[in-house]
Order: structure tokens, then sequence, then C-alpha cells
């Protein structure tokens, strides 16, 4: 039997795009969520990789993605969520986060075969990363109430999606792992 990770999707954000305004209400709403079930993957040694957009800054490196979010205007939104020491960084360019990445190369010489999919945004770059997934073999948990949308028909929509057609496990981050100490 392998092991799980927890895959953070694109919250190292300065929100400088045109969706931000529809998106930031939901961002907020799950970042509490998000960060606990982060502190629950780390107590119970889950390895915790962050795959996230590069925002075509072409030289940049995951610490100066992370400095300038930080530096942004909506920079409570990520510090509950910044990377610690032992967590692993991917930096992607499209929607999936196994698209030109080296995840699944990551993944393999982990050992990992179950990945639990938190972040933004549920009806594109969650859905498009929970097929490639299912289409790797992975098995898929998505909890509900940590992944942020734009618009929440469609995020349902995805949900459903993701259950019905990939075999994913949807469920509450209050699921996962034991409570932190």
């Amino acid at each position: 039997m392998g092991k799980t990770a927890l895959i953070v999707i694109d919250m190292i954000n300065t929100y400088d795009h045109a969706d931000a305004n529809l998106l930031l209400p939901s961002v907020a709403e799950i970042v509490p969520q998000a960060a606990t079930l982060l502190k629950r993957a780390r107590c119970n040694d889950v390895p915790v990789v962050y795959v996230n957009d590069n925002f075509a800054e072409w030289r940049s490196h995951h610490g100066e993605l992370l400095a300038k979010a930080l530096a942004g205007p909506h920079a409570s939104l990520v510090e509950p969520l910044r990377p610690d020491d032992a967590s692993l960084f991917v930096v992607k360019a499209r929607h999936s986060v196994f698209f030109e990445t080296l995840l699944n190369y990551l993944l393999s010489q982990q050992g990992i075969d179950r990945l639990v999919l938190c972040g933004q945004v549920t009806e594109q770059c969650v859905l498009y990363s929970a097929l490639d997934a299912h289409i790797r073999h992975f098995d898929v948990t998505v909890p509900r109430d940590a992944v942020a949308y734009i618009h929440a028909d469609l995020a349902d929509a995805a949900l459903r999606m993701m259950e019905r057609n990939m075999g994913a496990r949807l469920c509450s981050s209050g699921e996962l792992w034991s409570t932190p100490h």
C-alpha cells in the first residue's frame, strides 16, 4: 500500500488577475480549513506538495513567488498557508498540476499513490488536476471546504464530475487525518 500526499494548488497568489474579485470571498472562506488541513497533514507526516502557477514569471522560483504574495494586499490569505521547510514545491504554467511539470516523477519517487487536493480554483485547476491524477491511476480526495471557486454553480458541477467520472472521494477537511495537537 502506498501513501498519501497533500497537494496545495495555487494558494501562493497575489490575486492580481481578472477573476480575483469573484474568487477572493471563496478563498477567504476556505483558508481556515486549508490551514488546519495543512497542520494535520504535517502532524501526521503526510508529505505536502505546493503546486503553484508561476504567473508567467519565468525567472522566478518559489521563494520569490511567496515573497511577492506576502508583500501584496492579500497577504493575510497566503500567510496561514505558507510552505514550511519540509514542503515540496513544483511550479506550473497551466491549469493541471501535472501538465509539463515534474510532479508525477516526484510522487512516484516518494511512493505516493493517493492525493488530497486543496486550493483553487475548483472548476478549473482542481478539476483538471483531479482528471490528470485519475488518468495516472492516483486515488483522489477533495475536501469540499478546502477548495475555492469563482462560480459556485460550476464548482458544484466540477465536484460532482470529480466524484462521478473520476472516482474522487469528496469529504470535509475535518475527516482527514487526526486533530493537530
